[in-house]
């Protein structure tokens, strides 16, 4: 299954009051392994940086003057996602901010249904304990020293590793993603199938000797008719 951990930078709280997005950052997941494909975009936000959010993500009005609008980029960032489950800390602040930028660009939004809540998933696992990205970082023992502000691709990278970790350790199953260089050095699935053990080319020597199949039929022999080995089919 193909899952995608997203997380978004802003101007401010609400977009309804004007705010916009500033940057995005995703990481991809294939049966719960990181692929190596990832999604990160600086945004023009068509408007000036307030003070409180450039203390939160440092991201000012210099630095994305030249950055594209969201318009020019919101079809390749729907691309990156096709329609895998989104997995985000505290989504429908992510959500109601991506699905504005998307409505006001007129491209489709994205159903609500689609985000997997790290924050709320945390919330029900450690009722009563914090749930911050930073907290869970501590408890699961992720290194996220190099967080020193906030950045929607680091973020991304560091709230996989905390997913894994939430839905049962960093490799929950035994089902390995078939996973071949593509171009870029991108990671692209082998079709999308997961590999599974095939049956051998040719059957294993037997380890028995002669003597011991014949000593072990002569054994079987004197059980009579009724002998479990004889009913095997």
């Amino acid at each position: 299954m193909r899952e995608i951990v997203l997380d978004t930078e802003t101007t401010g709280f609400e977009p309804t009051e004007g705010h916009r997005i500033v940057e995005i950052g995703a990481v991809e997941l294939f049966n719960h392994l990181p692929t190596g494909r990832t999604y990160h975009q600086y945004i023009n936000p068509e408007r000036p940086m307030p003070p409180e959010a450039f203390e939160v993500h440092g991201l000012g009005d210099d630095f994305l003057r030249d950055k594209p609008v969201f318009k020019s980029v919101g079809q390749a960032f729907l691309d990156f996602v096709g329609d895998a489950p989104l997995v985000i800390h505290n989504a429908a602040f992510d959500m109601k901010f991506l699905n504005a930028e998307l409505e006001w660009a007129g491209l489709p939004r994205l159903p609500s249904d689609r985000a997997v809540d790290t924050l709320m998933i945390a919330r029900k696992r450690f009722p009563g304990s914090p749930a911050s990205l930073d907290a869970l970082c501590r408890r699961f023992g992720v290194d996220n020293s190099s967080r020193e502000k906030h950045g929607a691709l680091l973020d991304s990278e560091i709230l996989a590793e905390v997913y894994l970790e939430l839905v049962g350790g960093r490799q929950p199953d035994f089902g390995l993603a078939t996973l071949a260089a593509g171009p870029g050095g991108d990671q692209a699935r082998g079709g999308d199938e997961v590999w599974r053990p095939r049956p051998r080319p040719a059957p294993l020597a037997p380890r028995i000797t002669e003597e011991e199949a014949a000593a072990h039929a002569a054994f079987v022999a004197k059980l009579g008719d009724g002998a479990v080995w004889k009913k095997r089919v």
